[in-house]
């Protein structure tokens, strides 16, 4: 069995589902598992469903409505007549969300965070699923939430890997073609959660460590790998091949083509990631998998921009200790911060954050108390994996270098435009 994770890019309009389907008649979709995220931006547009319900705007029908006609405009292209059964199911689904709109009692934005946005999700699949069959590649489209057991972390929740795994062999035979969601799951309440931003790669992982796949495939609009953003350097390369361990010190420092949680779960079972292009998809892409770190062996540039770089001093100038140290990393773990580089010296501690959850002022808040605290907000995080000196130059050429940091393979920059 294969898996495919086909992401929102891949589905945002009907021409797009229209290339889905021609992707897998070229390359066969016999005993494969697809994972699908919510169509285009709609995760996004949800986002804002999200906050004007939690404040209460009178704008909440207008948004809502912008997704509905989003999506019955796919609809509508792909299936012209409105009594088909897809234009039931996305009717029913988008009814399951007003019903829940209307009856809700939680005061919990991340859970119902979670409640609202996996209706992308279920609708992108839901379409998908029916146009297959209409397209003669039947398969079987299921509900993730009935296979993937998490925690109650909404957001960011934690699989569970053995009711999964559980749940997956009794609704998924080797055999045959599957229709899913990815990013999502359900906790012990059947509550829906999230598995956190992209984690739709993850969830195409999880499903692959459980069935024992031969490959998971995560189609995308690029060749494949490139050691660069190309929105933000001029003359990134595509790589092809990169090593478990190399591909995960790069999602670590925050390349975006391969989602962090993703490799841990293929590397474990030796199961090879492809990222393949939906545009041409009888290129051969980038493979992850065991052998060199890199082909070819080039430097690779992240880039994070959006970051804070916050400085701690004691408010009597002695020493920084592990017991202060220990007492920062738990406001940290508190407020859900993700620190992508830390430097001290005997009398301060510096920190790259990044604010996932909007909890930085709150943060500053409480740190204040013991530290003396100075921040900058918008600076830009460098990483270099392999780099050279020119390569370093490169990143630093016209902007203020605020912190530089170098190891035998890495070296990270903080740097304000």
């Amino acid at each position: 069995m294969k898996v495919f994770k086909f992401g929102g890019a891949s589905v945002k309009d009907a021409a797009s589902v229209r290339n889905v389907v021609s992707v897998l008649q070229q390359v066969g979709a016999t005993d494969t598992l697809i994972v699908v995220s919510a169509m285009g931006k709609t995760t996004n547009a949800l986002e804002v469903v999200v906050k004007n319900y939690i404040s209460q705007s009178g704008e909440l029908e207008s948004v809502l409505n912008d997704v509905k006609k989003y999506h019955f405009d796919i609809l509508s292209d792909l299936f012209p007549d409105s009594n088909h059964a897809a234009h039931q199911k996305v009717n029913a689904l988008f009814n399951d969300l007003s019903d829940f709109l209307k009856s809700n009692k939680s005061s919990n934005y991340n859970y119902v965070y979670d409640q609202i946005v996996s209706f992308g999700e279920l609708i992108s699949s839901a379409i998908l699923s029916f146009f297959l069959a209409e397209s003669e590649i039947r398969n079987t489209w299921l509900d993730v939430r009935e296979l993937i057991a998490t925690d109650n972390n909404y957001r960011d929740a934690t699989v569970d890997w053995d009711t999964t795994q559980r749940q997956i062999a009794v609704k998924i035979s080797q055999y045959g073609t599957y229709v899913t969601q990815g990013f999502l799951g359900a906790d012990d309440n059947n509550f829906t959660t999230t598995l956190g931003r992209e984690g739709s790669d993850y969830t195409a992982a999880i499903f692959a460590y459980c069935l024992n796949v031969q490959s998971v495939t995560i189609w995308k609009d690029v060749p494949g790998v490139l050691n660069a953003d190309p929105r933000y350097f001029e003359n990134a390369q595509m790589l092809q091949q990169i090593s478990y361990r190399e591909a995960i010190e790069l999602a670590f420092y925050g390349a975006t083509v391969i989602h962090p949680k993703t490799l841990q779960p293929l590397q474990r079972k030796e199961i090879p990631l492809h990222v393949k292009s939906f545009v041409n998809p009888l290129l051969p892409g980038t493979t992850v998998a065991k052998g060199k770190d890199l082909i070819p062996s080039m430097p690779c540039f992240i880039v994070k921009k959006n970051q804070y770089l916050i400085s701690l001093s004691s408010l009597d100038f002695s020493f920084i200790m592990e017991e202060h140290i220990a007492g920062v990393f738990a406001l940290l773990h508190k407020y859900k911060m993700k620190v992508s580089l830390i430097q001290n010296s005997a009398i301060s501690f510096s920190l790259c954050l990044e604010d996932k959850f909007e909890n930085f002022q709150k943060l500053r808040a409480e740190l204040s108390k013991q530290f003396k605290v100075y921040y900058n907000e918008n600076v830009s995080l460098y990483t270099i994996r392999h780099f050279t000196e020119e390569a370093a130059a490169e990143v630093t050429a016209g902007k203020t270098v605020m912190i530089k940091q170098a190891s035998r393979e890495t070296i990270q920059i903080v740097t304000k435009e």
